[in-house]
């Protein structure tokens, strides 16, 4: 199937193309990635990693808790935290006293600092990765960072704006819908298929991957 068609479909169930544009993400240049300083990015990280599995407003109402009870989120700092200050976050009302993923905060302030040793920074390391290889990316995040698999990942990304996919549940309903898909998508071989069509499209409609991944689920009876 071509993303005409699923476009047509979006648009169609959206109320028109004005209306279907309204919703779709703005993109961003590459500059932003490398203007972003490495504490704001463990900063996003850490939102999306409370954020999995939990309700998103109340992590966002408490996020000043957040920055302040992690003192600006500096990497250099947290990658090699000592264990009474993990122990004492874990009885912080400032934020959600989850142990488990407040133990993550090192380990993905190490991944940052070692990426940032090899580019610059965090962002430069981002900014030279393409789009085409996202699914390679989210291996990558997966296998060097602290819960990073799923969608916490894909969420990351679109926060600080990168352009990618996320794989949500109607943007899954949609990859099968069109015959894209039939692994599982937090496969290796789903996250191929997934890449696979949105680089198609890409070069089909030269649209943002951000923006086919929001129309694709747009186009889809919810």
């Amino acid at each position: 199937m071509g993303f005409t068609e699923i476009h047509e479909r979006a648009i169609a169930r959206k109320g028109g193309l004005d209306a279907l544009n309204a919703l779709l993400p703005k993109p961003r240049p590459d500059t932003e990635l490398e203007a972003r300083t490495d504490d704001r990015y463990l900063s996003e990280i850490t939102r999306c990693v409370f954020k999995a599995g939990f309700v998103w407003r109340v992590i966002d109402h408490k996020w000043a808790g957040f920055e302040a009870a992690f003192h600006g989120f500096v990497p250099a700092y947290w990658q090699q935290v000592p264990p009474d200050v993990l122990e004492a976050l874990a009885s912080d009302e400032r934020i959600v006293r989850n142990m488990q993923k407040i133990r993550t905060v090192p380990e993905n302030a190490r991944m940052i600092m070692d990426a940032a040793r090899e580019h610059g920074s965090f962002g430069a390391f981002l900014k030279q990765w393409p789009s085409e290889d996202q699914a390679g990316l989210l291996i990558w995040l997966k296998r060097n960072g602290a819960r990073l698999g799923g969608n916490s990942a894909q969420y990351f990304l679109r926060r600080v704006g990168w352009d990618g996919f996320i794989l949500s549940h109607d943007v899954i309903a949609g990859l099968r819908q069109a015959g894209r898909l039939d692994a599982s998508p937090t496969s290796k071989k789903g996250l191929q298929q997934a890449q696979a069509a949105f680089t198609e499209w890409q070069q089909e409609t030269g649209l943002p991957y951000s923006q086919l991944s929001r129309i694709l689920s747009c186009s889809v009876e919810s």
